[in-house]
């Protein structure tokens, strides 16, 4: 057990607040951790909890976005983890991992923006282009904006 769920386990025991205090002492990448562990263990409130207080700490952090959209995910708030993984991008710039690019078109497809989608996976692409998911990603953003076109016999 972390020493930051210890602490949190000792605030819940004495009915107090998550205290963000006390959370201020652990870095970024400690509080990731530290959510990953209560997910594992189906800790969600908790794990929410901390990440909201983690994010008002330190709101330009790659753990604390990462963690936080995935969290948002988990919770299916679509526009949250879309702003998340947006401001994730901006952060890790040139850096950004082919998963975040999953990970944002995943959401902009579920936040039901396919064109923003399809925008995002070409750009992951241009970085990646042999990436499998992202190529599976393009191949079915392509198949639902051909199904979007209107027939060769279409009238209006």
């Amino acid at each position: 057990m972390t020493t930051l769920i210890q602490e949190l386990m000792n605030q819940a025991s004495v009915g107090g607040l998550l205290n963000t205090t006390s959370i201020k002492r652990f870095t970024p990448a400690e509080i990731r951790e530290t959510i990953q562990s209560l997910v594992a263990t189906e800790q969600m409130e908790l794990a929410n909890a901390l990440g909201d207080a983690g994010l008002s700490l330190y709101p330009h952090s790659e753990d604390m976005l990462a963690i936080c959209s995935l969290l948002a995910m988990t919770n299916q708030d679509w526009p949250l983890s879309v702003e998340l993984l947006e401001e994730l991008i901006q952060v890790q710039g040139d850096n950004t991992p082919p998963f975040t690019y999953v990970m944002f078109v995943r959401a902009l497809r579920c936040n039901l923006d396919p064109m923003r989608a399809l925008q995002v996976v070409k750009q992951g692409l241009a970085l990646y282009p042999q990436q499998v998911e992202l190529v599976a990603e393009k191949l079915a953003l392509d198949d639902f904006s051909e199904s979007m076109m209107p027939t060769a016999g279409y009238q209006h």
